[in-house]
């Protein structure tokens, strides 16, 4: 008997970059038969060198499909073009959707896929590529119960939690409005860290405090003592695609007629922050624009 997460089904992997490598590699080494493709031939050859139980081939004729690219651009080009997966896809797919997409056209999408008697699940995930490795993510799932609960085993090697958002789409509207709170809590936590360097107070001393009190959170926890009193700078998520989500959240919130005044304000601060850093910056360095402007450094005096 196969120890395989979905055993006699035939799963492909498309997109190999930060993320969708340690999660093909998560899905590999829970011994699924994987298919792998990626835009970047170099991607798919590092991949089957480093795991050659992988295969390289066609993912239409897989019965399950993973998604980990970067936009909805290409998710819909992946899915839906002159080449598309539908055009090849046997009905009763399921095409899983690990990208961080555009909450109504995964629901457009959805709606595509099952003319084709193809299921849409949107599994985004949080952690970043460090929780990746270890398998440790959170999976935030949207679609019918049917379907997520057939590829559940396959996520769960990935992941130590699995949510049920809702429908198609609602988990990449999770997703989005998590990582908008997510910036939110970065930039905010680099002002005032920021402002207590100029005071004078060793930043790693008041991020001890920040920790201690109400004041933390994810960032404070984790992001400014691993990669910026480091100064590492190497999170794993570029500022290009956090600035990317909050889009995607202020959007959706402009839509639903909610409006996000705090919110807003970070979407242009860290739009106006981008515009000053390298295209590959980590989110980590938007820290670096507000440095500069201040003129002190967080890093730790011991």
């Amino acid at each position: 008997m196969s120890d395989q997460p979905l055993p006699g089904h035939r799963v492909a992997m498309i997109g190999l970059g930060a993320m969708g490598s340690p999660i093909a590699t998560n899905f590999v080494g829970a011994g699924q038969q994987l298919v792998v493709v990626d835009a970047d031939p170099a991607a798919t050859a590092r991949f089957l060198d480093a795991y050659p139980m992988a295969v390289t081939g066609e993912p239409g004729d897989c019965d399950v499909v993973v998604l980990s690219l970067p936009t909805s651009d290409v998710v819909d080009e992946v899915v839906l073009g002159d080449k598309g997966l539908l055009r090849f896809l046997a009905p009763g797919s399921i095409i899983v959707d690990m990208s961080s997409s555009v909450p109504v056209r995964t629901q457009a999408l959805a709606r595509r896929a099952a003319e084709a008697g193809v299921a849409v699940v949107d599994a985004p995930v949080s952690g970043g590529v460090a929780r990746a490795v270890v398998g440790d993510l959170a999976v935030m799932v949207g679609g019918e119960t049917a379907a997520i609960e057939a590829v559940r085993p396959l996520l769960a090697v990935t992941a130590r939690e699995i949510i049920h958002v809702g429908p198609a789409g609602s988990a990449h509207a999770a997703k989005a409005l998590n990582n908008l709170l997510s910036a939110v809590g970065l930039f905010a936590g680099a002002e005032v860290l920021v402002a207590g360097a100029r005071f004078g107070i060793d930043p790693a001393t008041l991020l001890e405090v920040l920790n201690a009190s109400s004041g933390r959170n994810q960032a404070t926890e984790t992001k400014f003592g691993t990669y910026v009193l480091s100064r590492g700078f190497d999170s794993g998520f570029t500022a290009a695609l956090m600035n990317k989500d909050v889009g995607i959240a202020l959007d959706l919130a402009r839509d639903c007629g909610v409006g996000l005044e705090v919110c807003s304000a970070l979407g242009a601060a860290w739009a106006s922050a981008l515009d000053q850093l390298d295209a590959q910056a980590d989110q980590t360095e938007v820290v670096r624009v507000l440095e500069r402007v201040a003129g002190v450094e967080l890093r730790a005096k011991n």
